[in-house]
C-alpha cells in the first residue's frame, strides 16, 4: 500500500464572518444557500437581519466596507452600520481569527438647509472568527 501525498488546497477568501465586540454580534456571509449575502447585526436594543440589496459592499485599500441600513426616520435622517473586512487568505476550509472594526454612523439631515458636520462615526473593535462554508 502506497502512502498518498496531502493535496495542497489553494488559498481561498472567506465568504463567513463571526465578529462580536461590545454589546454587538454581527454575522456576515457573502453568499448563502439562496445565492445572496447576509447580514445578521444585534446589540443591546435589537436584533436584524438583511439580505440581498440591503447588504452594501465596496472595495477599498485597507478592505472590504459592508454597511447596512440599522435605523431610518424620514424627517432626522438615519443609522448605519459598516463592517470594514480586512483581506484574508484561507487554506482550504480552515477557520482564522479576525480583529477588525465596526462604524455606526448616525447620519443628520434636515429639510432646513443645516451646516456643520452631519456625520457622526461610533467606532466598535470587533473580533470573531472568519472561515470558507460551501452551502
Amino acid at each position: 500500500m502506497q502512502a498518498t501525498q496531502p493535496t495542497n488546497q489553494p488559498a481561498q477568501t472567506p465568504n463567513l464572518y463571526q465578529l462580536s465586540g461590545k454589546n454587538l454580534n454581527i454575522t456576515y456571509s457573502t453568499s448563502g444557500i439562496d445565492g445572496k449575502p447576509h447580514f445578521s447585526y444585534q446589540d443591546l436594543q435589537q436584533t436584524l437581519d438583511f439580505t440581498g440589496d440591503e447588504i452594501r459592499s465596496v472595495e477599498t485599500e485597507i478592505g472590504t466596507l459592508v454597511s447596512v441600513t440599522i435605523r431610518m426616520t424620514v424627517d432626522t435622517g438615519g443609522t448605519t452600520f459598516s463592517l470594514l473586512l480586512p483581506r484574508i487568505q484561507i487554506p482550504g476550509e480552515q477557520t482564522v481569527p479576525v480583529r477588525t472594526i465596526g462604524i455606526t454612523t448616525l447620519h443628520r439631515f434636515s429639510v432646513l438647509p443645516i451646516s456643520g458636520q452631519r456625520d457622526f462615526y461610533t467606532v466598535t473593535r470587533l473580533r470573531g472568527s472568519a472561515e470558507r462554508v460551501f452551502f
